[in-house]
């Protein structure tokens, strides 16, 4: 450890015959403290306009919640930081935006979509549209002497469907998503999707994929507008998301994109504002209600949020900060309690949830791979601030 030696004046005072012999064996002792201390120098002072993007009583010191906010704007090896929302109590206790990004800017949420796509699904359930476990609704998978008639909806929703879908394969053009989103599967990307074939039984492996996804938002879209056209199931969805999900949650600003066949791309496009991630990730918090209102049934955000067999840190479409038992680290299980989880997005969009800090934060931005972690670490220094229950 190294010792910082503070400069002073030394003292020469020799004790009057009234001082006691306690005060004057003291006195060197307090000599000592005076003139060294142990530990690091002080902080350098905050950078001007850092304090005002924290509330005067974030619930934890303001100087440290400002510190902690600025390095994600303007740390190296994190990418580019957009938007960032803490929210406390369901309150919002830190608001910061990059240059030329404002309140009212919509952000795509990638992969976040997925946890989206979850709740709307979770509606029909509750609804009795469609059962857990029963064979997932896709036609062509009922015929006769077909395996992909065993994938269940829960299967699909915990990413162990079984199916081939390569995500993030190396080259780009032969990945999955990326054949999907944007080549051969584009016009339809949920019958792209739907004609893999099985690799493995269906359950037994986890297999993250936003085709998966986008078999959950086409099976949705058909309960609520069967034998729709393109147009119709657009319009189906969209006031569905809407009247369900955005509007008793306040989210203004959310909005999904749709694919020629009228399908949602629930796996990877769905926007809003920061803000309203932040209202989602509260909705979350509060096990799916807003101002006591059951917008989705409490079992099932809890269904989201435990771990699925085939995966430790996943729950359904939903990412669990618990470790993989593997070399994948979404979250940051060493640092935070096990009850938070997360919506996570390409790119390095967040909206993580810890419900025993009462807490919410969003941050949206864009980060490559490589630099991940040392993101991941930046949002757990904001997370550790707050205590938990």
């Amino acid at each position: 450890m190294l010792r910082f030696a503070i400069p002073c004046r030394k003292l020469v005072r020799r004790p009057s015959p009234a001082t006691s012999r306690l005060a004057a064996l003291a006195l060197p002792v307090a000599l000592l403290a005076a003139c060294s201390q142990d530990g690091p120098p002080p902080l350098p002072p905050l950078p001007e306009g850092a304090l005002e993007a924290v509330v005067t009583d974030p619930g934890v010191p303001r100087e440290q919640l400002a510190r902690a906010v600025d390095d994600l704007f303007t740390a190296e090896g994190i990418g580019t930081t957009y938007a960032l929302v803490v929210m406390h109590k369901g309150e919002v206790v830190a608001e910061r935006y990059g240059e030329g990004v404002t309140a009212d800017t919509r952000f795509v949420g990638w992969s976040m979509s997925k946890t989206v796509t979850a709740v709307l699904v979770g509606m029909l359930v509750a609804d009795g549209r469609v059962e857990l476990d029963d064979p997932a609704p896709v036609a062509s998978w009922q015929r006769a002497g077909d395996p992909r008639g065993e994938i269940t909806l829960r299967h699909l929703l915990q990413m162990r469907s079984g199916l081939r879908h390569r995500e993030g394969y190396d080259p780009p053009y032969e990945s999955s998503e990326v054949r999907m989103l944007y080549l051969a599967g584009h016009d339809d990307m949920a019958a792209f999707a739907e004609a893999q074939a099985l690799e493995t039984v269906p359950g037994e492996e986890f297999r993250y994929s936003t085709a998966t996804s986008v078999i959950l938002a086409d099976i949705a879209t058909d309960l609520i507008a069967p034998d729709g056209t393109p147009a119709q199931r657009q319009q189906a969805m969209a006031s569905f998301l809407d009247a369900r999900l955005a509007a008793p949650l306040g989210m203004k600003s959310m909005v999904g994109e749709y694919d020629a066949a009228g399908t949602l791309t629930g796996g990877s496009s769905i926007w809003a504002t920061a803000r309203d991630w932040g209202k989602f990730g509260e909705f979350l918090r509060h096990g799916g209600s807003v101002k006591g209102a059951q917008i989705v049934p409490r079992r099932w955000i809890e269904f989201m949020r435990t771990p699925s067999p085939a995966s430790p840190d996943y729950g359904a479409q939903t990412w669990l900060n618990r470790p993989s038992g593997g070399d994948r680290d979404e979250l940051f299980a060493a640092r935070g309690p096990d009850t938070a989880f997360a919506a996570v997005g390409h790119l390095g969009q967040y909206v993580i949830v810890s419900p025993d800090q009462s807490l919410t934060v969003v941050r949206l931005g864009k980060t490559d791979g490589p630099e991940r972690h040392a993101l991941v670490e930046q949002l757990a220094d904001i997370v550790q601030l707050y205590p938990g229950r």
